[in-house]
């Protein structure tokens, strides 16, 4: 039994794939799905620096599938690798667990920073969320506008609709500081030099991320990061899985679905958005009792990464480090683990 920061008794004792009394439902699934992202993140692990973004990231996938396996719900990917004929598994609209119990939609990224992993760059993570059928947003494979911000800010403090100027200074009025004291996350990408320039214009400090947005977004409800606020297009599944993040611990979130082709536009009908230039807010991506899980694949600000140890016995083992967040309660837990490989 892998030892952890945080451990449910009752939860470990119902037995996997058994169907447990209606109220331990959602605190098994929240233990359980943490096996999920450790299994994928201790795959995609095994090929941390070694230049092979595909690898890394099928290795991550095949991990994650099995680990679905003998889960106690009747789960649905919503968001995940591709549609049917794009991926061989993960594919949006398969099923997974056993068939019975809660019918649980999921939102999935196996490998959320291919590229970081590859490279062995900070913040590559394994991640999911999970809720009840329909309260997640199906949402295309496209980019989306984000802006996003942390807890304790008056509802509505940010806007989509507004300049990047006006939004960092209402956040600077409403923390009662200049907005040279304010942070922004932006990935570094060139469809953002404007956006930089004018952060910086206005005297903002900018920190820019190679890649792995959803920790971007998660890192503005960290006070350890300084951050204070994410903006910047990234992708759209990516979205709903850091709007489900901040359901759990608190902030706000505004998304705008972006269309660079009208392939994109009809993919996005297919999933039955019609309003093209909606502003999508916090509980418009993710509402219910959402509960997200996160497992470090390479250490950054939101967790550290897979680690191989070796015992003086010999005994070789992997630790990792893992964050699993429930939004009806608002219970966050962070749990290491151990997992013997040889």
């Amino acid at each position: 039994m892998n030892p952890s920061t945080d451990t449910d008794r009752n939860a470990a004792n119902q037995g996997v794939g058994q169907a447990p009394d209606d109220n331990a439902i959602q605190r098994v699934l929240v233990l359980e799905l943490v096996r999920v992202t450790e299994a994928a993140a201790i795959a995609a692990a095994q090929l941390i620096g070694r230049g092979d973004e595909k690898a890394a990231d099928a290795a991550a996938v095949e991990a994650m599938r099995r680990a679905f396996d003998n889960l106690y719900m009747d789960g649905t990917v919503v968001i995940g690798e591709g549609e049917r004929d794009e991926a061989p598994m993960l594919f949006i609209g398969e099923k997974v667990g056993i068939g019975k119990g809660p019918q649980i939609d999921i939102a999935l990224d196996p490998l959320e920073g291919t590229t970081i992993t590859a490279k062995a760059g900070p913040n590559a993570l394994a991640v999911l969320a999970a809720a009840e059928k329909g309260c997640l947003l199906n949402a295309p494979d496209v980019y989306m506008d984000k802006l996003a911000v942390g807890p304790g800010y008056p509802e509505g403090i940010i806007d989509l609709a507004k300049s990047a100027t006006e939004n960092v200074m209402a956040v600077a009025a409403a923390k009662g500081v200049k907005p040279s004291e304010i942070n922004v996350c932006v990935l570094d990408r060139p469809r953002h030099f404007e956006l930089i320039a004018e952060l910086r214009g206005i005297g903002c400090g900018v920190v820019l991320i190679g890649d792995g947005d959803v920790a971007g977004v998660i890192a503005v409800t960290d006070e350890e990061t300084t951050i204070d606020m994410y903006m910047g297009q990234g992708g759209a599944p990516e979205g709903v899985l850091a709007a489900a993040a901040l359901r759990c611990v608190g902030g706000q979130f505004n998304g705008r679905l972006v269309f660079r082709n009208d392939d994109e536009k009809a993919r996005a009908k297919k999933w039955g958005i019609t309003d093209l230039n909606r502003i999508y807010k916090l509980e418009d991506l993710a509402k219910g009792d959402c509960i997200f899980a996160a497992t470090g694949v390479t250490s950054g600000s939101l967790l550290d990464g897979v680690k191989r140890r070796r015992r003086l016995t010999g005994e070789v083992y992997m630790t990792t480090e893992s964050v699993v967040m429930r939004a009806s309660s608002g219970t966050v837990r962070w749990i290491k683990g151990e997992h013997r490989i040889a």
